[in-house]
């Protein structure tokens, strides 16, 4: 841009000086042209050898015609004044020494310029600025304070020149004194405090901090918050208040977006749940990482080479010898070897009390080793170890065995059942080997070694009378005829079956019983066809001898063996009797109305041990050594074999319900057996020490039943049958009764119920008879 037209510019008298080397230039307020100072520059030099003034050729014409007619006034070396220089502030002759370059004050409002015009060694203009302040006069408050300009050049440019850049003037920056001159300084001085022992980059000079620097470092090392004041744990500025608005914000309804699910939503949600379930979206599996192999580093170990093991074997394979210690070493440390002591502990202690079979020994080298004198020793045993002990993983489940067992109801909730001997019988000389309470439950019968058969008043224990009816046998079986009609006692003594009616029923009674015996002797007599068959009858039915029939029994059967076991039909017409050595004939069905004997089987598989009628319907059960055969009279055929799994059975008993029985055996186990479930046991009681004689039910309608072993005890047990098909049986032991004592290994042999009380009575081999209550 030209300068105005008032502006003009006045040319001052210098001298000759070689020191003139160049102008600094305003930012163009003064109203020179560009090229102005560079045409100064280049005739400089003419005019001051030929000591003349002259004009400078490149200005504009309004300016030269300015200078020419004010040449004279320029000749002098006065300063123009304010006015006479058009409002421009006037120049400092060069050549006077008398005052100093004064800085150029500006009037009124206007600011201050930062430089000082002054004349060179040629007498040009010459504008002198001031040093820079490189924190006051930046934009940046925070702008650090630079004395090397030269920015990102790497101070190796410098390394042929004295200086090492430039100050914001523009000034040289001399390089540091460095090697016996630093050294000699830092000799005679002492370390300044915030010297590093670092050169800084930018200027070459040793480095050094602040206090604040200082201060901040260490923080650092220390963890600690470098700026000082920070806070790091600020209290909470909490985002909702704690209080509760009375008013709502908006009072607009609820929009019915809110409380009906998104149809959209729903599409997206099964959209990918159909997505995972076709397996299209996978779970994130984070990478494994493995660690990368060096190929250069060589590893050798001995043990890698095994085989693979599955994770459950069933057979271990030998465990592998751990591989050596320091211990083992023919040169250990010094700490691994024993002092004197220790030696000396270890040779005095015994073999099998050591710690270790060997002593640590130090060898200088390997030739040194000895040999070892236990190697033998410790391979034969390793060779022990691996073919004799066994290694087969064994499955053990840790289960509580108070689980396993079921929850049994308290003893205390199942009453009533007998728990103590209320009377005691005695009188019999020998065992008591039989005994019954009748169907009134007022009378007991028994039977025993002597031959007699006693009838006893059941509460009061008094004997009322008593028959012997063998001197040379032992009356092994006594039963009551079923039913009150009636009062029929049958016995057994060797091969004959004795039938009698006790003085201690009514008139009425004895007469109807006495009619029921009789009754067989008319029917053989209206039957004349049974005569032939005489001969090839299993049983003759007579009267027996007159000192029986005085003693009222009026009946006797002699059969083809010894009978041990007796047992009625419910309708007192027909009774079973089992000779267990009878073979063939082993087991008999009697018709007491017509006096005829039946042999139903002409072969049993095996000895036949007991047989009972079923309580409701025409089934009848035989019981060999190891099996129990229920057959249908009705059809005469056999319905099923029930086993056991005993090895002798003793005797049975069938439920008063006939859907179960139980089963004593002589290997000391009580069987319970479900005819509906299973022809096996359901359930197995193990609670005698020795064989077990008799089982019995109770047949008035009380959920128990009993058992008497050898070993002198009765066990009492609660069983609960229910009609439900659904529901097992329950079984409870209740009560333990012991009273009666063991003689020649045999305790109590025979037990009966009460017909309608929860009262029990057994006989002993001791010769005595118990009521328990």
């Amino acid at each position: 841009m030209a300068p105005p037209e008032s502006n003009k510019k006045r040319k001052a008298i210098t001298k000759d000086s070689v020191e003139a080397d160049e102008v600094v230039l305003s930012d163009g307020t003064d109203g020179l042209e560009p090229g102005f100072l560079d045409s100064v520059l280049s005739q400089s030099e003419d005019e001051a050898s030929d000591g003349s003034e002259s004009d400078i050729s490149n200005l504009d014409g309004d300016d030269v015609d300015d200078f020419e007619g004010s040449g004279d006034d320029l000749m002098s070396e006065e300063v123009p004044s304010d006015a006479d220089s058009g409002g421009h502030i006037p120049l400092k002759v060069n050549g006077s020494s008398e005052s100093e370059p004064k800085l150029l004050e500006a009037s009124g409002d206007e600011l201050q310029p930062n430089h000082v015009i002054t004349q060179d060694a040629n007498g040009n203009t010459r504008y002198v600025y001031r040093d820079i302040d490189p924190i006051y006069d930046s934009d940046d408050s925070d702008a650090p304070e630079t004395t090397n300009t030269i920015g990102n050049i790497p101070l190796s440019f410098y390394d042929s020149y004295p200086h090492i850049g430039y100050d914001i003037n523009g000034k040289k920056i001399a390089r540091p004194a460095k090697g016996e001159a630093l050294d000699a300084l830092l000799d005679s001085i002492d370390i300044p405090k915030g010297w590093t022992g670092l050169t800084d980059p930018n200027t070459g000079k040793p480095l050094e901090l602040t206090e604040q620097e200082l201060d901040v470092l260490k923080r650092i090392q220390m963890n600690e918050i470098p700026e000082d004041g920070f806070d790091p744990y600020p209290a909470t500025v909490e985002y909702f208040s704690g209080k509760t608005e009375t008013m709502p914000l908006s009072a607009a309804p609820e929009p019915k977006r809110r409380f009906i699910p998104s149809k959209h939503e729903a599409k997206r949600v099964m959209k990918i749940v159909r997505a995972i379930r076709e397996g299209r979206i996978l779970p994130y599996k984070p990478p494994l990482e493995e660690e990368e192999e060096d190929l250069d580093i060589k590893r050798y170990d001995i043990w890698a080479n095994e085989a693979p093991r599955p994770d459950h074997p069933m057979n271990v394979p030998a465990p592998k010898l751990p591989p050596p210690g320091y211990e083992e070493s023919y040169h250990p440390p010094p700490e691994y070897l024993p002092d004197p002591k220790e030696r000396k502990l270890w040779e005095e202690a015994d073999e099998e009390d050591r710690d270790r079979d060997y002593l640590p020994s130090d060898h200088k080298s390997l030739r040194k080793v000895p040999g070892y004198d236990g190697f033998i020793k410790e391979k034969f045993e390793r060779c022990l170890d691996l073919y004799l002990a066994p290694r087969i993983r064994r499955s053990k489940l840790n289960i509580d065995p108070e689980s396993l067992l079921p929850k049994l109801p308290n003893p205390d909730e199942l009453r009533p059942f007998p728990t103590t001997c209320a009377t005691i019988f005695r009188g019999h000389e020998g065992r008591v080997r039989s005994l019954a309470v009748d169907p009134s439950g007022v009378w007991l019968a028994s039977g025993g070694d002597d031959g007699t058969i006693r009838i006893w008043e059941l509460l009061t224990g008094r004997q009322l009378c008593y028959v012997k009816v063998s001197s040379d046998e032992a009356v092994n079986v006594v039963r009551w005829r079923p039913g009150t009609d009636a009062v029929i006692l049958s016995a057994a003594a060797g091969e004959d079956l004795y039938f009698m009616i006790p003085d201690i029923a009514s008139p009425e009674l004895e007469t109807r019983s006495r009619s029921l015996l009789d009754a067989g002797f008319g029917y053989a007599t209206s039957n004349p066809s049974s005569e032939s068959t005489k001969k090839t009858s299993a049983a003759q039915w007579t009267r027996p001898a007159t000192h029986l029939l005085e003693s009222d029994v009026l009946l006797q059967t002699r059969l083809r063996s010894a009978v041990k076991v007796i047992s009625w039909h419910r309708r007192g017409d027909y009774l079973t009797t089992v000779s267990p050595s009878g073979q063939s004939s082993a087991v008999a069905i009697h018709t007491l109305s017509k006096h005829l004997t039946q042999q139903p089987f002409r072969r049993l598989k095996g000895i036949p041990q007991s047989a009972q009628f079923h309580p409701a319907k025409p089934i009848f059960f035989v019981a060999t050594q190891r099996t129990i055969r229920s057959y249908d009279l009705s059809r005469q055929e056999l319905l099923k074999i029930i086993q056991p799994g005993a090895r002798w059975i003793s005797s049975f008993d069938v439920h008063p319900l006939g859907d179960n029985i139980i089963v004593g055996s002589y290997d000391k186990r009580l069987l319970w057996h479900d005819l509906d479930l299973s022809v096996r046991p359901y359930k197995t009681l193990r609670y005698h020490k020795k064989a077990i004689r008799q089982v019995r039910f109770h047949a008035g309608g009380l959920p128990l039943f009993a058992d008497a072993s050898d070993d002198g005890s009765l066990q009492v047990f609660h069983g609960k049958v229910v009609g439900d098909m659904m529901e097992n049986a329950t079984i409870v032991p209740v009560k333990v009764l012991k009273g009666h004592k063991v003689v020649k290994d045999l305790g109590v042999l025979d037990l009966d119920w009460h017909p309608r009380e929860p009262w029990m009575v057994s006989a002993g081999a001791d010769g005595t008879c118990r009521l328990w209550m």
